[in-house]
């Protein structure tokens, strides 16, 4: 887990080995045809789609507790323990197995095939499993929306997490994890270690999340 290759940001590093318990993850962002399903069934505000359209489309404009919110909804009315992922399970679902920058090799030239991002999403999201997966059927991991995760970010916090099942920092952290990088970022936020941060209770259109499930064999 972190900067294997060696170039990127410090926050990524060191590399380190961790061990995770059984977990899945989502095949696609939650989209907004899913969210306002939790929203009428609640009552909940239906938050901005931004001119852009529902649907298919990932959902944006949500906090880190309207996330959280949406995966207690969903635990509750499925039976089965929804949840954000923490980092380092965003991650290892990400490179499905790989250790290069990204998780279909190293050569940026090949991302769009993979992400809607700054070069060719013109400004927009789009629906969700346009692009090509990755070897473990995860979709638009790359660009569309940064992902919530469960963590607290820290910046330093590498040098410091546990091997087994790593959550976040238990103090000094600031902000909440975001992951994958957006409609708008550059090449250099999209790759598989790549980390980011957002205060948890804010709301902007560059922002969505995906689920995750744990599971005993």
């Amino acid at each position: 887990m972190g900067d294997i290759e060696g170039d990127g940001a410090a926050d990524s590093r060191p590399v380190h080995e961790v061990e995770l318990d059984n977990f899945a993850l989502s095949r696609y962002p939650i989209t907004f045809e899913e969210y306002d399903l939790y929203c009428i069934a609640t009552g909940n505000h239906k938050p901005s789609d931004n001119g852009w359209g529902r649907g298919r489309r990932p959902v944006v404009d949500v906090s880190w507790q309207d996330a959280n919110n949406y995966c207690d909804w969903l635990s509750m009315v499925t039976g089965r323990p929804y949840r954000l992922p923490t980092e380092a399970e965003w991650e290892y679902g990400c490179r499905a197995g790989t250790d290069t920058v990204f998780f279909f090799g190293n050569d940026a030239r090949f991302l769009h095939e993979y992400a809607w991002y700054a070069e060719n999403a013109g400004s927009t999201t789009h629906p969700v499993g346009q692009k090509k997966a990755n070897s473990w059927g995860l979709y638009d991991l790359y660009g569309n929306v940064w992902e919530w995760c469960a963590d607290s970010y820290k910046k330093d916090y590498y040098t410091e997490l546990p091997m087994n099942n790593p959550s976040g920092a238990e103090q000094g952290g600031v902000g909440r994890v975001l992951r994958g990088g957006s409609w708008d970022s550059g090449e250099h936020f999209i790759r598989s270690s790549f980390r980011f941060r957002l205060s948890p209770g804010l709301r902007i259109i560059r922002v969505g999340f995906r689920v995750a499930q744990g599971y005993q064999e």
